[in-house]
């Protein structure tokens, strides 16, 4: 029995998702007194550790039941099940062990870690096992896949110390960040496998897009992204606002990749390969980290509201 069709389903290059996890990290040092200790770093080193483990448990789970409908995708054929190469009931263990071993090293760390970890993978079962499903299911199988975003950031953020949950705005805004991330990779996808004439086959939601319901999801997805951030920013940090066009130009060219033949966005594992996206999301990364710590009275006085005096308020 050859090993490596077994690592390949864990999708260990997928890995690099979990740079998701970083803004959580970032947010909760904001908010937990004193810079991080030497036990504060190896814990969330170890959280990441643990979600790496949790995440290829719904990966190998993903394959499992992908594939049959991977057959009828000209790439995604190739892979190990869908090719035949895996034998499947040794994948369900592969599946529990990866699972098992990534609760136990997380409730070990801090429970609500832990816990965390367990909504990680029911997220996966919810999002592949029928007869739920969602990934069958117009719109919310983005919805339902990007919720591995706010997920993430509460791994960041219970990993590096923080206590209780992080605030509501920011995880809503972190969850439509995801869902235009993934928006866009759908479009991207039904372009793409369009061209075959085997878009329904391979994905039941596929039946119903098209490529102008895409953009208007996505569209959707990215103001109520710019929105609820713009309220966390109002409400917690404003200086952040002064990052903003570095996000917005990182996000239109993300989505200028999204329109491309055979686009890049198809396979987000493979974005580092695009040094201009690369340069900008990290440009946007480095000001909304820098800025997150900043204190800036006079920008504050200055986009603060002019209330007139009372005497002036009063007069007719």
């Amino acid at each position: 029995m050859k090993l490596s069709p077994y690592i390949r389903i864990a999708r260990p290059e997928y890995w690099a998702n979990h740079v998701f996890i970083a803004p959580g990290i970032l947010l909760a040092f904001l908010y937990v007194p004193g810079w991080p200790t030497p036990e504060i770093l190896l814990r969330v080193a170890s959280a990441i550790v643990c979600a790496c483990l949790v995440a290829s448990s719904n990966y190998v789970l993903n394959e499992i039941l992908d594939a049959p409908k991977d057959r009828f995708h000209p790439e995604k054929k190739n892979r190990p099940v869908a090719s035949g190469e895996v034998n499947v009931p040794i994948a369900y263990v592969e599946w529990l062990v990866l699972a098992a071993l990534g609760f136990a090293l997380a409730f070990r760390l801090f429970p609500p870690l832990g816990w965390t970890m367990v909504a990680f993978w029911i997220s996966g079962m919810v999002y592949n096992v029928p007869p739920v499903r969602l990934k069958d299911v117009p719109y919310v199988d983005v919805v339902c896949e990007s919720v591995n975003n706010p997920i993430r950031l509460c791994i960041g953020w219970f990993a590096a110390g923080a206590t209780l949950a992080p605030p509501f705005s920011i995880m809503l805004a972190y969850w439509m960040f995801g869902a235009f991330l993934m928006g866009m990779k759908r479009f991207a996808e039904f372009r793409h496998i369009r061209e075959s004439g085997q878009a329904a086959n391979y994905r039941k939601s596929f039946g119903y897009y098209t490529e102008e319901r895409l953009q208007e999801s996505i569209f959707f997805y990215g103001a109520l992204f710019g929105m609820l951030s713009g309220f966390f920013m109002a409400r917690y940090h404003v200086e952040m606002v002064l990052a903003t066009p570095l996000v917005a130009l990182a996000m239109a060219y993300y989505i200028h990749l999204g329109f491309k033949h055979d686009s890049p966005v198809q396979h987000p594992e493979r974005l580092f390969r695009q040094k201009k996206l690369m340069v900008l999301v990290a440009l946007a990364f480095l000001a909304c980290s820098v800025l997150l710590y900043v204190r800036i009275p006079s920008f504050r006085r200055a986009i603060s509201p002019w209330i007139l005096p009372p005497a002036e308020l009063a007069a007719p």
